[in-house]
């Protein structure tokens, strides 16, 4: 290693180019009053883009990166993103998006240009969470995109992935394409997601709706957040009365995107097909009552604990109002008998401790 690190430093080759990188970098300073992010990440590209050729055509040993880190941090101590560790992801996250480059006719080469272009709008912090957790370009492309749209922290992008965000959304079962103008069915079905993931609840395996539909609103910051954005919280058992009979929906919403009423109906059981009847009904209602001029036609949404595709689409086909039906996940608590029988976290706390002493 020491032996590659003195050829690489004498190598005048090396020399030649780490001198037009300062050079580059330099530029890229004054820039950056200005553009701090854009110019920052063009710059990681088509660094990203050198070392990858350069390791491909020149012969600097094992220890580059090593040495182009010190080179770099003691030429421009003031300069954070020189590590070799952070070397190493510049080179990567070219590599993770160039493979789409390559895999591109001569016809598509602007589509991917175009794409590119969106990495330099999010920080440096995103992309490195994103090429991390991504197992492909199309859905790395996905997530940029959403932060783009919603403008995500770092920590929301990381739940949403973690959440299988790219997976689920656009797969709720529904009838929009039928009840539902263009483009307006095709926002609403990909505004769904399935299944939906609550685990920030732990409810025991009895709970009831009224249960469910209370814990979602003690935490309904983080409800909002699954359901994604768009969504405005109007009200619980919210009133509708047809005839002398009073109904009462579960959770109601107002899309902002969608410019529509949700009607959000839980099921703590499997879905029925006469679920999708009484929803029906209830968007009738909500249309009836609630919509105003402008307002596109209300939405309803069937949460259930599990749901059989077929069952549901034949449910939905003769259905005249818009319904998607979605599962839900969420995190079990234990029984109460069975919490006094497990060693709390103090007590692994104190186990653990005796036995590192023990060492």
């Amino acid at each position: 290693m020491g032996k590659d690190k003195t050829e690489l430093m004498q190598n005048e080759q090396y020399r030649a180019w780490l001198k037009d990188v300062k050079q580059k970098i330099r530029q890229t300073q004054l820039k950056a009053a200005v553009s701090v992010n854009t110019v920052l990440l063009q710059f990681y590209w088509e660094l990203g883009a050198e070392i990858v050729e350069k390791q491909k055509s020149a012969e600097w040993g094992s220890g580059f990166l090593s040495q182009l880190s010190k080179d770099l941090m003691t030429e421009f101590p003031e300069m954070r993103g020189f590590s070799e560790a952070n070397l190493s992801y510049i080179r990567r996250w070219f590599l993770f998006y160039n493979q789409r480059l390559d895999n591109f006719g001569t016809g598509c080469a602007e589509i991917a240009k175009q794409d590119i272009a969106k990495l330099f709008q999010i920080p440096w912090g995103h992309n490195r969470v994103i090429i991390s957790k991504c197992q492909n370009t199309k859905e790395a492309l996905f997530y940029v995109q959403k932060t783009l749209e919603h403008n995500w922290s770092r920590n929301i992008l990381t739940h949403q992935m973690e959440s299988r965000l790219f997976e689920r959304k656009g797969k709720t079962v529904s009838n929009f394409s039928k009840t539902l103008p263009s483009p307006q069915s095709d926002l609403a079905q990909q505004t769904l997601k399935d299944p939906y993931i609550f685990d920030f609840l732990a409810l025991t395996e009895d709970y009831k709706e009224r249960e469910l539909q209370k814990a979602l609103l003690d935490h309904i910051t983080k409800f909002l957040l699954e359901l994604g954005a768009g969504f405005a919280y109007m009200g619980k058992q919210v009133p509708l009365q047809v005839g002398q009979r009073d109904f009462f929906i579960d959770l109601l919403f107002y899309h902002t995107v969608l410019h529509c009423y949700v009607v959000i109906e839980l099921k703590t059981g499997d879905f029925e097909p006469e679920h999708a009847g009484k929803l029906n009904f209830y968007i009738k209602a909500v249309d009836e009552q609630y919509r105003k001029k402008g307002d596109e036609p209300t939405i309803g949404i069937l949460l259930c604990k599990s749901r059989d595709k077929l069952v549901a689409e034949y449910a939905l086909s003769d259905i005249h109002k818009p319904i998607g039906v979605s599962e839900y996940q969420l995190t079990r608590s234990l029984p109460e008998n069975l919490k006094s029988s497990l060693p709390s976290i103090e007590e692994f706390e104190a186990v653990l401790s005796r036995e590192m002493g023990d060492i």
